[in-house]
């Protein structure tokens, strides 16, 4: 991708992961003592509160509202903030923040959750996938590994999916310090992600049955 684009999507990724954590993470937490959330086709939502984004949109019963300008006009009747006391907040949403979310950067972030979600059940079957706030990944944990794909991060900037092992594996496979990561594609559709992830994370553990 050029770096303009870049630019606009790591802006984009960040602002959705603060709304992710302080406008449905945390008021849910206030409410029912839970941050998980859920992908969807076109976002995510809350799973003990009706709040939800779709695509650029947060979503409420009564209606909803675009995810464009000040943050504390948007939150208006929800208890904003992230989820304080459950784990260290890095990047908070400011209630002054202007948000200006770009709607191609969102859509790619939305497909790639939700394509890893899938992923997720095809391969692990028992497991159920969580939107978990904090990184803005979509992820389980089975016999000490952790599966997911991020929507990025600082080591990567754009999606991905990863494997994360609780102990350190050596080998060509393991090509990032937590583990292993598979870059996804902004041109693949959600059946193609799917399947590009599912592969990545039965090669995984193939080569995790090979460790001693």
């Amino acid at each position: 991708m050029a770096d303009g684009f870049d630019n606009v999507y790591v802006d984009t990724r960040r602002q959705l992961r603060g709304v992710a954590e302080s406008l449905i993470a945390g008021p849910q937490h206030r409410a029912s003592g839970t941050i998980r959330l859920a992908v969807r086709p076109d976002g995510f939502t809350g799973v003990s509160i009706p709040v939800a984004v779709h695509g650029t949109d947060l979503v409420f019963p009564t209606g909803s509202v675009p995810l464009v300008g000040p943050v504390s006009a948007i939150a208006a009747g929800l208890d904003p903030g992230p989820p304080d006391g459950v784990y260290e907040i890095v990047d908070p949403l400011s209630a002054d923040a202007v948000l200006d979310i770009d709607p191609a950067a969102a859509e790619w972030i939305h497909r790639s959750h939700y394509a890893g979600g899938h992923a997720i059940k095809n391969v692990l079957a028992d497991q159920h996938p969580v939107l978990w706030p904090e990184h803005f990944d979509v992820a389980v944990t089975g016999d000490e590994v952790n599966y997911g794909v991020s929507a990025g991060d600082d080591y990567h900037p754009t999606p991905y999916a990863y494997v994360g092992p609780w102990t350190q594996h050596t080998g060509p496979f393991w090509n990032a310090p937590f583990g292993a990561i598979y870059p996804l594609a902004p041109a693949d559709d959600v059946d193609a992600l799917t399947s590009r992830i599912a592969d990545f994370f039965e090669r995984a553990r193939r080569e995790l049955s090979k460790q001693p």
